[in-house]
């Protein structure tokens, strides 16, 4: 007697997209090609409201894919509402997303679905070939024109350029993503999964992005605060399809979407991502969480109760007083302050049975109004921090105090750097 079919999904990939219907038809073509029997997964394919000939695409594919189609009206950028919108059609167990224009071998869903064997909690990080933030990999459209994904991957695997762009991030660990303190930064939706049970746990993804990037780190960092665990497979790839890019407008993006991110997570590490991406690129961020979370390990002892109280004569006596690097004590003739500091259990312990007001904050950017208070003074609890983040530090004190102080200490400190 032979077994039943199967006809449960396994897994859902999800895919949005917006006008770009051509690339979806390859996307879906590849998805058809793969070895894991078609009746153990589904596509959801999510339109952010195309004008094209998308939805005849998707009717096209019904003949060798499991499909739904769910479409939302153009009302700007709303990838994560369409994420969201494909994983409520899901009804699989693990919802795995792809970009539109992203191309995959046929083994990409049986390694995909490997990772998950163990039964644990994880977000997995699919590697992406070809992803170029700055433009374009010279040559890699004529290549790939007409040919195979696992083809294209054999020809250039070796190519730095080929290279997923957050491959030295990957190396920085040893491909290891348990290994780094941030590897919520390196999942990016265009190649990713993760299960449906904690996908919703976490409430999915933050439909109030309105433009383009971070709200899929942002989904990430809640579902690493929830616990998951990240992983990366460089087995389940997907190549990148090269279709053109503003590196600008989109880092002018990012960095609007940040704000979201700082204004909903006012924490420490969100406060670095926001400092580093207005220089640079949130990749930076492992180094630089990694060089907070040293000094703060070097100054777990340090009490500044008695430098601050020094300075107290030199304040506005009649306006608030924000510290910045306040530690675990003031000196009890500060009274209802603002307090901000890195470590959150020194922090917990300064505003005990006070009327003290704590933020849980680097003082890069913090949650604190512009001009919300008269006073702000920074302790030697920053020093070690100031080569990297000194002009930063006054800047956003300056932004949310009329008048900024430098305690003693800190103050010889600062000159001792600037004699170097």
């Amino acid at each position: 007697m032979s077994r039943p079919m199967r006809t449960d999904a396994e897994v859902s990939v999800i895919i949005p997209t917006y006008n770009r219907s051509a690339a979806l038809r390859l996307t879906l073509e590849h998805l058809a090609r793969q070895r894991l029997p078609v009746e153990r997964f589904e596509v959801i394919v999510t339109d952010d409201g195309s004008t094209d000939d998308t939805r005849a695409v998707v009717d096209e594919a019904a003949g060798s894919l499991r499909i739904k189609y769910s479409y939302q009206p153009d009302e700007g950028f709303r990838a994560g509402a369409a994420r969201n919108a494909g994983a409520r059609l899901a009804t699989s167990p693990i919802l795995a997303f792809l970009d539109t224009g992203t191309f995959v071998a046929p083994e990409y869903l049986e390694r995909l679905l490997a990772e998950y064997a163990g039964g644990e909690r994880l977000a997995v990080v699919g590697y992406a070939y070809g992803y170029d933030i700055d433009g374009e990999m010279p040559g890699l459209a004529e290549a790939m024109e007409g040919a195979l994904p696992e083809d294209v991957v054999a020809r250039f695997r070796d190519e730095p350029a080929f290279f997923d762009p957050r491959h030295r991030n990957f190396a920085a660990g040893d491909f290891d993503l348990g290994r780094l303190l941030a590897p919520w930064v390196l999942f990016w939706s265009l190649n990713c999964s993760v299960r449906a049970a904690d996908f919703w746990r976490v409430g999915g993804f933050d439909e109030e992005f309105r433009r383009w990037g971070i709200e899929d780190l942002e989904l990430a960092y809640r579902l690493f605060k929830d616990g998951v665990n990240f992983r990366l497979t460089r087995s389940a790839w997907a190549v990148h399809a090269p279709q053109g890019r503003d590196r600008d407008a989109n880092m002018s993006d990012g960095k609007a979407n940040i704000a979201h991110f700082i204004a909903r997570h006012p924490e420490p590490p969100i406060e670095v991502i926001w400092k580093v991406m207005q220089r640079t690129e949130p990749l930076d961020l492992e180094d630089n969480y990694q060089f907070l979370l040293s000094w703060a390990d070097k100054v777990s002892t340090v009490d500044v109760a008695d430098e601050v109280a020094r300075e107290l004569p030199h304040l506005d006596a009649a306006g608030r007083t924000a510290v910045v690097g306040a530690g675990g004590r003031v000196p009890a003739g500060l009274s209802g302050a603002v307090l901000l500091d890195f470590d959150a259990d020194l922090l917990a312990t300064a505003t005990a049975d006070t009327s003290h007001l704590a933020y849980h904050a680097i003082g890069l950017r913090s949650p604190v109004a512009d001009d919300a208070v008269e006073n702000v003074l920074l302790t030697s609890r920053l020093a070690g921090l100031w080569s990297r983040w000194g002009a930063d530090f006054l800047a956003e004190a300056h932004r949310i105090g009329r008048s900024v102080r430098l305690t003693e200490e800190l103050a010889r400190e600062v000159h001792a750097l600037r004699r170097y």
